[in-house]
C-alpha cells in the first residue's frame, strides 16, 4: 500500500509517549485530485480511465494480428474470453441465446476485476470499485439491460406476470408478486451493489491498518512495537494475496450474477 497516500496520525502511542497513529477510514478513500467537492475530479477516476485506455490497448494488440498459433498475449486473451464465454455466459444464459450477451459480460468482467486489482497493484494501490459511485453505475447498466430484455421478450404485462409461478392458490398470487417485484426492483440492484463495494473497502481498509500500523511502529515506535511490525508486515503480505484472490472472486461473481439475471429474465418463467 502506498504509505504516502494515506498517511497515518493518532491512536496507538508510541511507548515514548507523543503523537500515536490513526488508523485509516472511509473518509481515507476520497482522495480528489482537481478540484473539490461533488465536481472533483479523483484519483478513482483517474484509474478508471487508466483500465479503459489499458484494456482497449491490450485487446487491439493482441487480437490484431490473430493467429491459428496464439502467441502469449493472444492466448491470455483468448483463454479469458472463453472464461467468460463458457464459464458464465453460456452455463447461465444457455447455449441457445448466450452469444449475443457475450461482448457485454466480457466487457463486465475485464472492466471489474481490472479496477479490484489495482487494489493490489504498484503504484496505483487502491481499488476504484471500493467507491460506491462506480458499483452502483454497473449495477445500474446491468438493472436496465436485465429488464430491458425481459419486457421486450414477455411484454411488459407477461413480465410481470412471469413473477409468480403457475398453479399457485390465487390468495397468494398478489403476496408472491409484490415480494418479487421488490426483489427484482430493489433487492436485485441493491446487494449486486453492496457486495462488491463492500467486500472492496473493507478489504482495502484491514491492509491499510496493517501497512499504515506496521510502519508506525517500525519508524515510531519503542523497541517492543519494532519488533512487532516484523510479523505485522508479514501478516500484511498475506492478506495482500488473500485479497487479490478476492478481487479475483468479486469481478466473477459480480459477472456471473449479471448473467443470472439476463438469464431469469429471458426465462419463460422466473
Amino acid at each position: 500500500m502506498s504509505i504516502t497516500m494515506l498517511a497515518p496520525t493518532g491512536v496507538l502511542l508510541a511507548s515514548g509517549g507523543g503523537e500515536g497513529f490513526e488508523p485509516p477510514g472511509p473518509q481515507d478513500f476520497w482522495q480528489p485530485l482537481i478540484g473539490s467537492g461533488t465536481w472533483a475530479f479523483t484519483r478513482p477516476m483517474l484509474l478508471w480511465i487508466i483500465s479503459v485506455v489499458a484494456l482497449s490497448w491490450w485487446f487491439i494488440a493482441t487480437t490484431r494480428k490473430a493467429a491459428i498459433v496464439p502467441g502469449k498475449g493472444q492466448f491470455l486473451t483468448e483463454m479469458f474470453y472463453n472464461t467468460t464465454r463458457n464459464g458464465i455466459a453460456r452455463d447461465m444464459i444457455g447455449s441457445k441465446e448466450f452469444l449475443k450477451y457475450v461482448p457485454f459480460l466480457f466487457s463486465l468482467f475485464a472492466i471489474l476485476l481490472v479496477n479490484n486489482l489495482f487494489g493490489v497493484i504498484p503504484p496505483f494501490q487502491f481499488p476504484t470499485i471500493s467507491r460506491i459511485g462506480f458499483p452502483i453505475a454497473l449495477t445500474a447498466i446491468v438493472y436496465v439491460i436485465y429488464h430491458y430484455i425481459g419486457i421486450k421478450k414477455h411484454g411488459l404485462r407477461g413480465y410481470f406476470g412471469s413473477f409468480v409461478p403457475s398453479g399457485l392458490p390465487a390468495w397468494i398470487v398478489p403476496m408472491v408478486l409484490v415480494l418479487e417485484t421488490f426483489s427484482f426492483f430493489v433487492t436485485r440492484p441493491l446487494t449486486l451493489a453492496m457486495r462488491i463495494f463492500g467486500n472492496m473497502l473493507a478489504g482495502h481498509m484491514l491492509l491499510l491498518v496493517f501497512i499504515t500500523g506496521g510502519e508506525y511502529m517500525l519508524l515510531h515506535g519503542g523497541i517492543g512495537l519494532k519488533v512487532i511490525s516484523v510479523p505485522t508486515f508479514l501478516l500484511a503480505f498475506i492478506m495482500t494475496v488473500f485479497e487479490a484472490l478476492i478481487e479475483v472472486v468479486q469481478a466473477y461473481i459480480f459477472t456471473l450474477l449479471a448473467a443470472s439475471y439476463i438469464a431469469t429474465s429471458l426465462a419463460d418463467e422466473h
